[in-house]
């Protein structure tokens, strides 16, 4: 698997003429190339420009987290995938590994799994933001559930609507 990077900026004009010329045939390479499917499309895209209706990738499967995370860990398990920088300057900034990211937001799913969290769930998170919020959010991807992040700075009113209209199984 090749990772597609764009490395400069006429790399960037090129690549875009490519995307506007023949749309199908560059995001199916890209697709291709940079992620793992567990189920690979049976069409890129399909469009109607008069009902401004476009899906991608149809019948496509993969789970986000085993792109943006496990994947990774044979060769970059040791190497940094979040840095934490606290509000406070007397804290230390947090290097969050590969593997102990993946470590995490896999404990963090098994709590949330033994909790009834299932595909398809709404979940919300109230956290500010600190690693574990980013941890929770990939937990929710790699369970299949859907969560929406409120803070601490939305009004109570706020809160309780976007728990409401999300019908959340879980605060």
């Amino acid at each position: 698997m090749r990772n597609y990077l764009i490395e400069d900026l006429p790399q960037y004009f090129e690549d875009y003429k490519k995307s506007i010329k023949n749309p199908k045939k560059f995001w199916d390479k890209v697709a291709d190339q940079n992620f793992v499917w567990y189920q690979r499309w049976s069409k890129v895209v399909k469009y109607d420009m008069n009902e401004a209706k476009i899906t991608w990738f149809k019948n496509a499967k993969l789970n986000i987290t085993k792109n943006c995370i496990d994947r990774h860990l044979t060769i970059r398990g040791e190497k940094t995938a979040i840095i934490w920088e606290p509000n406070d300057p007397k804290e230390e900034a947090q290097h969050i590994s590969y593997h102990e990211l993946y470590t995490r937001v896999n404990k963090t799913a098994n709590v949330l799994r033994d909790m009834g969290i299932e595909k398809g769930d709404r979940v919300c998170i109230y956290l500010p933001m600190i690693p574990e919020l980013a941890v929770t959010m990939l937990a929710c991807a790699k369970l299949g559930a859907v969560h929406s992040v409120i803070f601490a700075g939305f009004s109570a009113s706020a809160v309780a609507s976007r728990v409401n209209d999300c019908e959340a199984k879980m605060v």
